[in-house]
């Protein structure tokens, strides 16, 4: 499973969307006004609203996540998500245009707590702007349960 580490899994395209950006402040119950105000992040110094912390979840919809797992070797009805986090190298704000690339950075099996094993892969998607500069890293677990 290691000849994966290193391995693109995807690439998507997105523009962070002043519409989006108010329904992931509606959702997480973001509550400032720079998420919705053009005139408040004016006066932040923004040049346009900002997004929230998750926004970039918004890549899924991009995605072929079928795909994805066929090319990670991954049986759909035995994977869970088990943990995401991110590292903003710069807040988004509406008009950015971003690049996901996403990669396999850890690939290994466990031992269940409950006996059996598991497989656990990590992702790092690296999201670059319209400049080439990062501005968030992702990182994500897949769990593949054992076989019942």
């Amino acid at each position: 499973m290691s000849d994966l580490i290193g391995v693109e899994v995807d690439r998507v395209h997105f523009v962070v969307e002043p519409g989006k950006i108010q329904e992931f402040a509606r959702a997480t119950h973001a509550e400032d006004p720079v998420h919705a105000d053009q005139g408040t992040a004016s006066g932040r110094g923004f040049t346009g609203v900002l997004a929230t912390g998750t926004h970039v979840v918004v890549a899924g919809h991009h995605r072929d996540q079928q795909a994805q797992l066929d090319l990670l070797g991954l049986d759909r009805s035995r994977v869970v998500v088990g943990s995401v986090g991110w590292d903003y190298l710069r807040v988004l704000q509406a008009g950015d245009k971003l690049t996901g690339v996403r990669r396999v950075t850890a690939d290994e099996i466990r031992e269940g707590r409950r006996g059996g094993v598991m497989r656990l892969v990590t992702l790092e998607t690296e999201f670059t702007d319209q400049n080439g500069a990062i501005a968030v890293r992702q990182q994500e677990v897949l769990i593949e349960r054992g076989k019942e």
